[in-house]
């Protein structure tokens, strides 16, 4: 079976980098301790600072989409209120 790959795209606010940043490490752990979490890791653009990027990978869609109702995200969407411009997810599957 193929793992579901995930690539997040979140584009911060210029003057809201640093809160973001803070917000979106702190998903860090607890992803990775969820059932079904292959690989959660967190990249920022070197040239473009306002811009985040989660590469995901999940056992199964349906974990991840029990994932994407966690505790942990609902806190993150509470906390960056206002200082995230986008956020946009990527379902992807590998080619081989």
């Amino acid at each position: 079976m193929t793992t579901l790959t995930v690539i997040a795209h979140i584009k911060a606010k210029v003057d809201s980098i640093a809160l973001v940043k803070a917000e979106l490490e702190k998903l860090i752990p607890a992803t990775r301790s969820e059932e079904g979490c292959v690989r959660y890791d967190l990249f920022q653009d070197n040239e473009k600072p306002t811009h985040f990027m989660f590469h995901e990978s999940w056992a199964t869609r349906e974990l991840w989409q029990i994932h994407m109702e966690n505790q942990h995200l609902k806190d993150f969407s509470a906390a960056t209120e206002g200082a995230v411009e986008s956020f946009v997810l990527h379902e992807m599957t590998e080619v081989h």
